[in-house]
């Protein structure tokens, strides 16, 4: 499967943004889906997740009450929504999918097989 994120930009703190994440080339609902993130000079981590189905998600704590992951499998297509952006939330966002036929949802990036190109979103002061 090959992943397409869009939707990143500069925002001031507090702000919103509402990052997309198309996928193509095989049956989108047989994935689970998940959003990470890399700052400048650091590692790259989880940040949210959600199974095929969509009822099931998990998020970062740094992120939890702030951002929503969704999907539309009719628009093979996974939403990352941020709301009251912080500087700290300064990365280059990236989707990942991984096949998730159990309805589990994935933190790890070990788990997932397939990477989007990356997102840039900065949040001013």
């Amino acid at each position: 499967v090959q992943l397409q994120a869009s939707g990143g930009g500069l925002v001031q703190a507090g702000g919103s943004l509402r990052l997309s994440c198309v996928a193509s080339g095989r049956t989108f609902s047989n994935y689970a889906m998940g959003w990470f993130r890399q700052a400048p000079g650091k590692e790259r981590e989880f940040v949210a997740a959600i199974n095929w189905s969509g009822r099931s998600t998990y998020y970062a704590d740094s992120v939890k009450g702030r951002f929503t992951i969704s999907r539309d499998n009719a628009k093979n297509t996974v939403y990352l929504q941020m709301n009251n952006l912080k500087p700290e939330d300064t990365a280059v966002y990236y989707c990942a999918a991984t096949v998730g036929y159990s309805g589990n949802v994935y933190q790890r990036q070990d788990d997932y097989d397939y990477w989007g190109q990356g997102t840039l979103v900065t949040v001013s002061s």
